[in-house]
C-alpha cells in the first residue's frame, strides 16, 4: 500500500487532472471561440455582419443602414464550410482537442491508480503520468496555434460569412476584427493544470529522493559518538 504522503500527492495530482478534463469537455461543448465583425459594403447597401461560433455550431446578425436585412442565423460550421483548407484545418483543431481530452483522461486513471496502489511497472507511475498529461498540454497548445492561424491566416470568419450570406462575396469585405472568446483562452488553464498535475508529482518524486539519500548518507557523517568499533 502507498504510503500517506503518496496518497494525498497523487490525488491533489489527480483533481488537477479531472479539472483539465472538465475544462477540455467545457470548451468542446461551447460556442464562445470566436467572435467576429465584419464591415460589408456594396452597391445597394451597408453594414456589419457579426458572427459567433464555436468548434460545431455558431450564429450570426446582420446590422445594416441601408438595403435588405436577413435574419440572425443559427447554423453547423463543418455543414457550412465546402472542402477547403479551412475546413481541413478545423477538423484538425477539433481532432487534436480531442486526443487532448483522451491524453488527459489516461493522466487521471494513473494518478488515481497510483494514489492506491504502488504499480511494478515504470510506466503506470510517475513516467506515465508525465506522459500525458505533457501530452495533453502539448495538444492543447497546438489546437490553439492551428484555431489562430485558421482564423488569422486562412480567414476562416470571412469564409463562413461568404458561405452563409451570398450576397456578400470577399470582395465586400470592407474590413474585420476579431474577439476571441472565453472558450478559447480556457484552453490556457488547461495547460495550466496539466503543469501543476505535473510539478506535483515531481515535487513527492523529489522529496522521496531525498529521504532515500539521507538513508543511504556513509558513515563518515554520522555523528562521532555515535561510531562503535
Amino acid at each position: 500500500m502507498p504510503t500517506t504522503e503518496k496518497t494525498l500527492m497523487f490525488l491533489a495530482s489527480f483533481l488537477a487532472n479531472l479539472a483539465s478534463f472538465i475544462v477540455i469537455c467545457s470548451v468542446l461543448g461551447t460556442q464562445e471561440w470566436m467572435s467576429s465583425a465584419i464591415a460589408v459594403s456594396d452597391s445597394s447597401s451597408n453594414g456589419s455582419i457579426v458572427i459567433t461560433y464555436g468548434l460545431f455550431r455558431g450564429g450570426s446578425t446582420q446590422d445594416g443602414s441601408a438595403g435588405l436585412l436577413e435574419p440572425d442565423k443559427e447554423f453547423e460550421v463543418l455543414g457550412v464550410l465546402k472542402n477547403s483548407s479551412q475546413k481541413t484545418l478545423h477538423v484538425l483543431v477539433i481532432v487534436f482537442l480531442v486526443l487532448s481530452l483522451l491524453a488527459s483522461l489516461l493522466s487521471c486513471a494513473f494518478t488515481l491508480y497510483n494514489s492506491i496502489s504502488n504499480p511494478y511497472q515504470t510506466f503506470l507511475g510517475p513516467v506515465g503520468v508525465y506522459t500525458w498529461s505533457g501530452l495533453s498540454a502539448s495538444l492543447t497548445f497546438v489546437t490553439m496555434m492551428l484555431f489562430v492561424g485558421n482564423i488569422q491566416a486562412k480567414h476562416l470568419s470571412q469564409e463562413l460569412i461568404e458561405a452563409l450570406y451570398s450576397s456578400y462575396p470577399r470582395s465586400t469585405h470592407k474590413g474585420v476584427t476579431h474577439h476571441y472568446g472565453y472558450s478559447f483562452w480556457l484552453m490556457l488553464l488547461i495547460i495550466l493544470l496539466n503543469i501543476v498535475a505535473v510539478v506535483i508529482i515531481i515535487f513527492y518524486q523529489r522529496a522521496r529522493y531525498q529521504r532515500k539519500q539521507e538513508q543511504k548518507k556513509p558513515m563518515e557523517y554520522a555523528p562521532r559518538d555515535g561510531i562503535l568499533f
